[in-house]
């Protein structure tokens, strides 16, 4: 009996926050992030859990944007496609310059906010944090660079502008 009885607990110790992951206990909420009025994206908390692409004096924080080549305004539609095909991730926010998504975990429904922010300058400034707990295993700067990666060869792959 007291076999059953552990078999029991093990099994709701997974389910229970399974179940909970599921139905948004681990979601948090939308953080607002004032810093892009002065046209930069907010600064990564002390937590290992965040990268943002303005931190370069940050090694822990820091991933490089996206450089790319012609007129902003193609840039940002071609990462628009790219981002409606990342996996559990829903575009919420899209602006002339800054587009802001969320991503869920698979399993336990953990949501990562992601935003690119399209300065001046030919580049794509990126962040992605995790809006609960103090360790990623490293998902944000991964999700960033296989973005990163997807708008390269997505970019390649397609037949020049007329000019």
């Amino acid at each position: 009996m007291k076999r059953w009885l552990g078999l029991l607990v093990a099994i709701l110790a997974v389910v229970i926050p399974i179940l909970a992951g599921q139905v948004g206990a681990f979601a948090g909420t939308r953080p607002i992030h004032p810093d892009l009025a002065q046209g930069q994206l907010a600064p990564c908390p002390t937590t290992p859990n965040c990268v943002v692409s303005s931190a370069t004096a940050d090694p822990v924080h820091f991933i490089a944007p996206i450089a790319y080549t012609g007129d902003r305004q193609t840039a940002q539609a071609d990462l628009l496609k790219i981002l409606g095909v990342v996996p559990r991730t829903a575009i919420w926010h899209q602006g002339d310059r800054h587009i802001q998504a969320e991503s869920r975990s698979r399993l336990l429904g953990f949501v990562d906010d992601v935003e690119f922010y399209f300065p001046d300058r030919p580049e794509i400034e990126m962040r992605s944090a995790s809006r609960l707990g103090e360790s990623d295993l490293g998902v944000n700067r991964r999700r960033l660079e296989q973005i990163r990666l997807a708008f390269a060869d997505y970019r390649a792959a397609r037949p020049p502008t007329p000019q």
